[in-house]
């Protein structure tokens, strides 16, 4: 039986706590937790709102547009941080294994979506993602639904540093919270989760779950 996926970052949790020094655990621990106080779903867009037109680069480095994404039908987005975090390469897979195949089957595409331009090649090799992978330009669908956050320790950059700005092409602190986005076939929210602390994400039972309605919803 397929683990939850929960339950996978309860057993990277674990691993941390036996390997991590105390004091990297609880800044950890503080950002997201600070995330969840602030988090405000009534501050988010809602069921029934449009998307506006958006424009990705996708794996190969073409552009992926709102509409060609929902061209045939429905759409699940997926937005993760970036290719490197840990987290995300459990959660990737795991929408890989679980979520894929029954959108297959409904004929819904997956895409996958982070700030990071361009997009990670190793990501999709090492999980052998079978599903689209794609970069979001300056941010920009993920600030149009609210999602992406500045986290509270910025330290100063000096040049040529490994820092997450670098990793993502942005020049900035700035990153997305994970979330599941389902779109109608005219670009209206079926299904919008955010998830503030990064350790706790959407189950694929709870997307398949919207997906009856989300195909009515499109006609």
């Amino acid at each position: 039986m397929t683990a939850p996926l929960n339950d996978r970052f309860a057993a990277l949790q674990a691993e941390r706590e036996r390997t991590w020094k105390p004091e990297q655990l609880e800044r950890n621990a503080a950002q997201r937790r600070i995330l969840t106080e602030r988090h405000d779903p009534a501050a988010l867009p809602g069921v029934g709102d449009e998307v506006g037109p958006f424009t990705l680069i996708d794996q190969d480095g073409r552009e992926l547009t709102r509409e060609a994404i929902l061209a045939d039908g429905p759409a699940v987005l997926v937005f993760f941080r970036f290719g490197g975090c840990p987290a995300c390469n459990i959660a990737l897979p795991y929408y890989n294994e679980t979520l894929l195949p029954g959108l297959r089957e409904r004929g819904i595409r997956l895409v996958a979506v982070s700030a990071q331009v361009p997009v990670d090649p190793d990501l999709i090799a090492r999980h052998g993602l079978g599903f689209t992978v794609a970069g979001d330009p300056g941010y920009a669908l993920a600030r149009s639904l609210g999602i992406t956050f500045l986290p509270e320790d910025q330290p100063e950059v000096t040049p040529g540093q490994s820092w997450i700005g670098a990793t993502l092409g942005t020049d900035s602190y700035e990153i997305d919270k994970p979330a599941v986005l389902v779109l109608t076939k005219d670009a209206r929210i079926a299904f919008f989760d955010v998830s503030p602390d990064w350790l706790e994400r959407t189950e694929t039972g709870a997307i398949l779950a919207a997906l009856p309605e989300t195909v009515s919803a499109a006609g």
